[in-house]
């Protein structure tokens, strides 16, 4: 037989057809190798044909014997050759129509190995284990290489030729479990591969899209994932709807970092061999899951109706989460099928921003309209507490805030033109946008300070007024100055406002201990007559006892500043009482009753003036502030 198709020249030429005798030995041969190919897959196929074992077992072969799966795609490599063979010659002929069935039959065969390998290997294909690689191009080459190396390994075995090369090693060593997860992907790769060239993407496509959607459905359920509308927020409980936040917070990052990421690189490699079959799987199994995964922040934006200052923060949250994950978001939902995510997570953004200025707005108000009582003592009032604990936390979210508020300069709200709020030696340099951050604050800084303003003149003490100002503004300052705000508002603000600080101090002292301070002659060792001391020291006596009687209840809770106070005073009447003192207390007798003219010693003063400003615990701080009834839980923790 192999004599007549590879004769020579020399032959003798055949009298009993006048087509050319070459072009009849290559037809066919070529149909005989058609021929072949047919009789190999169907053997290889018939012998694993699911009807012909339905009552036995399922027994895979990519689990049981691999080399033997290998043959199985192989096999139908081959009858897929010959299908396009055949069809090429006509589309009724017989071969063609027995290819077919075969095909049919294998094909059933690769749908039942592609489902049982995505189910088996759910805890393989977990998206945390997928996602872990660097890159889903890295990803792909590496179960490229893997099944390479698997090949070889057994063309090795069944021959004693040496190989050319060395296999190829790996370029470290891998865990059991990374191990387990190339070979369920080079598997599915295989087979999706197979099935895609064969004609049968759309069912290796409809199998992945069962079981994978399944998943990505289930994570996000227990991720604590819902689906929540602004009417039902506005219905729950804070205290509720805050831990839905909180675990919405931690459910993000895990479903874009981990979930989505895992997916969409295994979607990759899956069908490496058709990027449109990649992007519209990864889409079908994603898109729903995402886009209500962002739902959630855009309905909490819309529920006006809850908006209040104290949820000004998780609405910043919800808005530096989305901000910080939008890289990822742009890679991971990159293909045109995918912009819906992206539009809902743009909305989110728009949303959430527009609740962070309405509740801006609500802040700034409530400080105007508050009207709770001012602390006896002249502490720090409530207020002030409130309001800076709020803006230190503010300071935090700086990066979100100047997104926010760029498009709304504070200028447009006062006549103050925007320079009278900001420092020259603040960090924001030219950025325009942390600019309108460093405005805003200090517009809500200063609006704090002309309520306070109002509030001291309702003490009947102008001392006392003097003081409450100081306390409070003492406290702005350092709260400023401790927190991110220093860097926002700048060394020059700060340094103004101490300097404010420092100047209603000495209104104090000259409010509060001028009687006192005048009633000492300029020169306390100038002599004068005995009568004309003892008026001194009678006169200086009243006004210290009553300032003092007076002033014991005043406070000023900053340690530093009620030391620096303390000195001030004592430097100012101290020592030119204990020049008069030694001066003039010769003067008078025993026999006459000195104890009842000079009744204290210089040092008797010190102990008197230490005493000032502790006040009872609690004074000037225990107010009640109705205005804020959450404010107490606001500074628990983010």
């Amino acid at each position: 037989m192999k004599g007549s198709l590879f004769s020579g020249k020399n032959s003798p030429p055949s009298h009993r057809s006048s087509t050319p005798p070459r072009a009849a030995e290559h037809h066919t041969f070529t149909d005989t190798m058609m021929e072949e190919n047919l009789d190999v897959a169907e053997n290889m196929i018939r012998k694993w044909d699911l009807d012909a074992h339905r009552h036995e077992k399922f027994s895979p072969l990519f689990v049981d014997d691999r080399a033997e799966a290998k043959r199985f795609i192989e096999a139908i490599d081959g009858l897929r050759r010959a299908m396009h063979y055949y069809v090429k010659l006509t589309s009724g002929h017989e071969n063609l129509v027995r290819a077919q069935n075969l095909m049919q039959i294998a094909i059933k065969r690769l749908e039942k190995e592609f489902y049982f390998s995505l189910s088996a290997n759910r805890k393989n294909l977990d998206s945390e284990s997928v996602s872990g690689r660097s890159s889903r191009a890295s990803a792909r080459t590496s179960v490229s290489d893997f099944y390479d190396d698997e090949a070889s390994e057994e063309e090795e075995s069944s021959t004693a030729t040496p190989p050319r090369t060395p296999p190829r090693s790996p370029p470290q060593e891998i865990s059991e479990a990374d191990r387990a997860s190339e070979i369920a992907m080079a598997d599915l790769k295989s087979i999706a591969d197979c099935m895609i060239a064969s004609g049968y993407g759309k069912e290796c496509v409809r199998i992945y899209k069962l079981i994978r959607k399944s998943i990505i459905d289930e994570t996000l359920y227990y991720l604590g994932v819902g689906n929540l509308n602004s009417s039902q927020m506005q219905k729950m409980e804070w205290n509720v709807l805050e831990a839905k936040i909180k675990s919405w917070l931690h459910a993000v990052k895990v479903a874009v970092k981990t979930l989505f990421t895992g997916e969409r690189i295994l979607c990759d490699i899956v069908f490496s061999s058709s990027e449109k079959i990649a992007e519209s799987c990864f889409a079908e199994i994603s898109r729903d899951a995402a886009v209500n995964l962002f739902s959630f922040p855009e309905n909490f934006g819309k529920s006006k109706k809850i908006l209040s200052p104290e949820k000004l923060f998780r609405a910043l949250d919800l808005y530096e989460a989305i901000c910080d994950l939008w890289p990822e978001i742009e890679a991971v939902f990159s293909h045109d099928s995918l912009s819906a995510v992206k539009s809902e997570a743009t909305a989110a953004l728009v949303k959430l921003g527009e609740a962070v200025r309405t509740m801006l707005a609500q802040f700034e108000a409530a400080i105007q309209k508050d009207s709770s009582k001012i602390p006896t003592g002249g502490g720090v009032h409530p207020l002030t507490r409130y309001v800076m604990n709020f803006l230190v936390f503010l300071g935090d979210y700086s990066g979100a805030l100047s997104d926010i508020i760029a498009d709304s300069p504070v200028g447009s709200q006062t006549p103050l033109p925007e320079s009278y709020f900001l420092s020259p030696t603040s960090g924001v340099g030219d950025d325009s946008s942390a600019a309108s951050i460093t405005a805003r604050l200090a517009w809500l800084i200063l609006v704090l300070l002309c309520k306070l303003d109002g509030k001291a003149v309702l003490y009947n003490d102008v001392a006392l007024s003097y003081l409450f100002l100081a306390n409070n503004l003492n406290y702005v300052v350092s709260k400023i100055r401790n927190s991110n705000l220093g860097l926002l508002m700048g060394a020059d603000w700060i340094w103004k406002n101490r300097s404010k600080v420092n100047q209603y101090m000495a209104n104090y002292e000259r409010m509060g201990w001028s009687k006192v301070i005048s009633s000492l002659p300029e020169d306390p060792t100038a002599e004068i007559t005995p009568e004309e001391a003892k008026e001194r020291f009678t006169r200086f006596y009243l006004g210290f006892e009553e300032a003092y009687r007076k002033q014991v209840s005043w406070v000023i809770p900053d340690p530093k500043l009620r030391d620096e106070v303390k000195v001030a005073l004592a430097k100012k009447i101290v020592p030119g009482y204990r020049a008069f003192y030694r001066m003039h207390r010769g003067n008078f007798n025993r026999d006459i009753g000195i104890e009842s003219i000079v009744r204290y010693a210089p040092e008797d003063l010190d102990n008197y003036l230490s005493d000032l400003f502790f006040a009872a615990a609690g004074t000037g701080t225990s107010v009640s502030y109705g205005s804020y009834p959450e404010s107490s839980s606001l500074y628990r923790g983010r």
